[in-house]
């Protein structure tokens, strides 16, 4: 019985890792903490926030559902506007009210092995390796059905490409 639950957990494990294509850092580059796969014409999807007033953390990245933008903390109390368009639209419906979330669920990448406490539902613990996004050619004519929220790299243009549930916002540095 032992045996047939870890040949079944390490089934679901290998499938979950294949699904959503993440690369183990010690094998793409020292310097990443998290690199996604070069999975064809897929993109990341921010966390849908309706309540700003706990995040605090600089640097965290959202999808705000009350404008419809994604968005990341520049510095405390001041939200950057990554989508420029305010026509975005999203499909609140997969997160039904009877869904209540957990206050201390988190999954934390630590490569070193520490003990982060970051506030956060997934958070990037290294301080001094950084996350690759998904590498898409042309997102805008390639992901046949983009998601509120989604960012990529777009390879052709060599820039970030964020959709915001109506139009795609790009941003060259």
């Amino acid at each position: 019985m032992k045996k047939l639950i870890i040949s079944i957990i390490s089934f679901v494990a290998v499938g979950f890792q294949a699904q959503i294509g993440i690369s183990r850092p010690d094998v793409a580059n020292g310097s990443v903490s998290l690199q996604f796969s070069d999975a064809e014409n897929k993109g990341l999807i921010l966390p849908y926030v309706t309540d700003k007033t706990g995040i605090t953390q600089n640097g965290t990245m959202i999808y705000d559902t009350t404008d419809h933008k994604v968005k990341y903390l520049q510095d405390t109390n001041t939200w950057f506007d990554l989508s420029i368009d305010t026509t975005g639209t999203a499909d609140l419906t997969i997160q039904a009210s009877d869904r209540i979330e957990q206050s201390g669920a988190r999954v934390a990448v630590d490569t070193k092995g520490g003990t982060d406490t970051t506030p956060g539902i997934f958070v990037l613990a290294d301080n001094d390796r950084a996350m690759i996004l998904p590498k898409v050619a042309s997102p805008h004519l390639n992901i046949i059905n983009p998601s509120a929220g989604m960012i990529v790299y777009d390879t052709t243009a060599r820039q970030l490409a964020i959709y915001n549930g109506t139009v795609w916002s790009f941003w060259k540095p």
